[in-house]
């Protein structure tokens, strides 16, 4: 991808003169319009920008800001552009110093991540908490660190040419903590079983909003999400799945393989913790999956879940597809992402009281420690542990006594 070119308007031309008025328009939730006025001195055009206000002071806020923007030679139109116009018209100035192999990552980044993430919102209002919410969402999203990271380094030199310009004082992309949010998420978290659902009635009542929020009313869409609660798995992992990898015999799933991003697209590759593993598929999700099997051409190689076209599915192609943020939110769980199906199953397994060393394989989680979160010692069991402890010992045959000295 070749190095955007700068535009005409991005040289500074010191000295603008504007002029200002604020105009009252009735029955609008913001009834104040601003406006600034100039001659571009390239053109000689007459060019103007306008914003609603709720009241007079912010209005006069905005035209203040808009003639100190002229007076430091910032043109006024670059002074109220929203993010992704600002960062396509000033690219090659925020690239300065990059090696070119680092450019088509960052501008990747930048593409497919920031734009559609933050390019609504203009320049002067992006704040420290959009970004840090957009990363936290990109985490979400199961982007690996390279990727977050790549797309957080291009943000933060395009804010950083828009410090330079005086469009604004500070850079608010630099946010930190963000890497130690990423491994939570890669390690599961504190408390997962916050985060699952309650029950398989509240998963049923999720897939069939999901469905029918879609533009098709695609029911691949609520079949990935059931079966991906019931078996617990990442939905990666489920993209990856071929029908070879499904065993109707025992009823079991051998995961291997796992759909992921890559600078070329989307490619298959091991599973997260690069050992198979294999997962239970229970009598609820049985006649789904062999509606999935029946779907497909019958070679063993067929991706069980596809898109209603027959392509890839990722988090982010569920998320969009299905309006998932709208439809959990209307649900009353707008905390869920989709990583919490994965929380939901496991949550699910250990309170059916799946051995914890059990649970740790079909979870594929290399500590223990990280399955022992989804455990839930309440007062009860640790009550009935000190019963079956006692009545193992009152069980216990006489072994030899120690003597007292």
């Amino acid at each position: 991808m070749s190095r955007p070119k700068p535009t005409a308007h991005t040289s500074p031309v010191l000295g603008i003169d504007l002029s200002s008025d604020v105009e009252y328009r009735p029955n609008r939730a913001k009834p104040y319009r601003a406006r600034v006025r100039w001659n571009d001195p390239h053109t000689g055009e007459r060019r103007s920008r306008s914003e609603q206000h709720e009241n007079t002071e912010r209005a006069a806020e905005w035209i203040d800001a808009m003639q100190r923007a002229a007076a430091g030679g910032i043109d006024p139109s670059a002074a109220t552009m929203k993010l992704s116009e600002y960062g396509d018209a000033n690219m090659s100035f925020a690239l300065r110093g990059v090696e070119s192999k680092t450019t088509d990552p960052y501008l990747a980044g930048w593409r497919k991540r920031v734009v559609p993430t933050l390019g609504h919102i203009p320049v002067r209002m992006i704040t420290n908490g959009a970004v840090d919410r957009a990363v936290h969402g990109w985490i979400a999203d199961e982007h690996s660190m390279s990727t977050i990271k790549n797309s957080l380094a291009v943000l933060v030199r395009v804010m950083e040419q828009a410090v330079r310009d005086g469009v604004i004082e500070r850079n608010p992309a630099r946010v930190t903590g963000w890497q130690y949010a990423f491994r939570q998420a890669e390690d599961e978290l504190d408390d997962p079983r916050s985060l699952a659902l309650p029950d398989l009635r509240t998963l049923t009542r999720l897939t069939d909003a999901l469905v029918a929020r879609s533009a098709s009313e695609y029911e691949g869409w609520g079949d990935v999400v059931k079966f991906a609660a019931c078996t617990a798995a990442r939905i990666g992992e489920v993209s990856g799945c071929r029908v070879k990898d499904i065993n109707t015999l025992d009823w079991t799933w051998n995961v291997r393989r796992q759909t992921t991003t890559a600078p070329g697209g989307l490619v298959d590759k091991g599973t997260k913790g690069k050992r198979a593993r294999r997962v239970p598929l229970i009598e609820e999700i049985r006649d789904l999956v062999q509606r999935r099997i029946a779907l497909t051409d019958g070679s063993p190689d067929a991706r069980l879940f596809t898109g209603p076209r027959g392509g890839r599915i990722t988090t982010a192609v569920l998320r969009n597809a299905t309006s998932w943020d709208e439809v959990v939110t209307k649900l009353g769980y707008e905390h869920l992402r989709r990583h919490d199906l994965r929380h939901t199953g496991l949550t699910w397994m250990a309170d059916a009281g799946v051995p914890v060393h059990h649970l740790q394989k079909i979870a594929g989680h290399a500590s223990l420690s990280t399955t022992q979160r989804y455990l839930h010692p309440d007062h009860q069991s640790v009550t009935d542990a000190g019963a079956m402890l006692s009545r193992h010992l009152r069980r216990s045959p006489s072994g030899p006594q120690l003597r007292s000295v």
